[in-house]
C-alpha cells in the first residue's frame, strides 16, 4: 500500500514537472527568440523555422543599436527618472502606510481607501487630463512629466504592500519609542523602516520594473532627446532602419536587458515579498 502511494506521488511529481518545465519554454522562448535574431544577418531572419543557426554571429548588430540608438543618453535617463521614481514611492508609501494604519484620525480609513482606488485606474487613462495640465504648468518635455505620474500610480500597489508588512509590527515598539521621547519621524524612520526591509525591496523592484519599458507618456510628454528613456531606442530604429530587421531585435533585446537582469537577480526578494504581503494582508 505504502509502495503504491508512493509511485503516485512520484508520477505526480513527475508530472509537475513536466508541466512546469512546459510553461518556464514557453515563457523564455520569446526572449531566446529576440537575442537569436539579433545575431543574424537580415537576410537569414526570412526562414521557415522558428529560430536561426547563424552562420556568422553578427557583433555589428549591437554595435549599431548601441551607437546610432543612443543608448548611453537614453540608459541615463531611464535609470534616472526610475531612480527617483523608486525612491519617492519607497518613502511615501511608508509614510502614508503609517499615517493610514497606526495613527488613529478620523478620515484614515477614507484617505487610505481613496489612495487604494488608484489601483483601478489605468495609467494611460490620464494621458489626454494630464497633457493639458502639463502645457498650463509648462512641465512637458520635463523630468517631471515622468516623475509624476510614474510615482502616482506606483503609490497604491506600494501601499497596499507597506500596509500589509506593517500590520505584522508590534504596537509595543512604537510605545516604548514614544515613552522614551523619540519623536513621530523618528518612529517611522529608524524604528518602523528598518523592519520593512522586505517590503521596501519588493516595492522597489515592482516600481522599478512596471515604469522600466512605459512608453506612451514618455512618447506623449516629452519632444527633445533631453529626457527621453530608453524604449525610444527601439522607435528611432523603425525609421532609420526599417529594412534591418536583425539591428531592430538588437536595439530591442538592449532595452529588455536592465529589466530581464534585475528579475534574474532579485528575484527572490520579489516571490518572497509579495508572497508574505499577501498571507500578512
Amino acid at each position: 500500500m505504502e509502495q503504491a502511494e508512493k509511485k503516485k506521488s512520484g508520477m505526480t511529481k513527475g508530472i509537475l514537472w513536466i508541466v512546469l518545465l512546459m510553461v518556464a519554454v514557453i515563457q523564455i522562448f520569446p526572449l531566446v527568440w529576440l537575442v537569436d535574431f539579433s545575431l543574424a544577418s537580415s537576410n537569414e531572419l526570412f526562414t521557415s523555422g522558428l529560430l536561426i543557426i547563424p552562420k556568422t554571429i553578427q557583433w555589428g548588430n549591437y554595435v549599431k543599436a548601441f551607437v546610432d540608438g543612443h543608448f548611453l543618453l537614453y540608459l541615463k535617463n531611464s535609470i534616472l527618472i526610475n531612480g527617483l521614481a523608486v525612491i519617492l514611492v519607497v518613502i511615501i508609501s511608508i509614510m502614508a502606510a503609517f499615517a493610514c494604519y497606526r495613527m488613529r484620525w478620523k478620515l484614515s480609513g477614507f484617505v487610505k481607501m481613496l489612495l487604494l482606488m488608484g489601483l483601478m485606474i489605468p495609467i494611460h487613462a490620464t494621458l489626454l487630463p494630464n497633457y493639458k495640465i502639463y502645457s498650463m504648468l509648462g512641465l512637458t518635455d520635463t523630468i517631471w512629466a515622468l516623475l509624476l505620474p510614474y510615482v502616482a500610480f506606483s503609490l497604491p500597489q506600494a501601499l497596499f504592500l507597506m500596509t500589509s508588512f506593517m500590520e505584522s509590527i508590534p504596537v509595543e515598539l512604537e510605545e516604548a519609542a514614544v515613552m522614551d521621547g523619540c519623536g513621530i519621524y523618528r518612529i517611522i524612520f529608524q524604528i518602523i523602516t528598518p523592519m520593512l526591509k522586505s517590503s521596501i525591496a519588493t516595492v522597489a523592484i515592482m516600481t522599478f520594473l512596471n515604469n522600466w519599458n512605459e512608453f506612451m507618456m514618455a512618447s506623449t510628454y516629452l519632444n527633445s532627446p533631453k529626457w527621453k528613456t530608453l524604449p525610444f531606442s527601439v522607435l528611432e530604429f523603425t525609421g532609420q532602419y526599417s529594412s534591418n530587421y536583425a539591428v531592430q531585435f538588437a536595439v530591442m533585446a538592449l532595452t529588455a536587458a536592465p529589466a530581464v537582469l534585475v528579475y534574474i537577480l532579485l528575484n527572490k526578494h520579489i516571490t518572497k515579498g509579495v508572497a508574505m504581503g499577501a498571507v500578512k494582508g
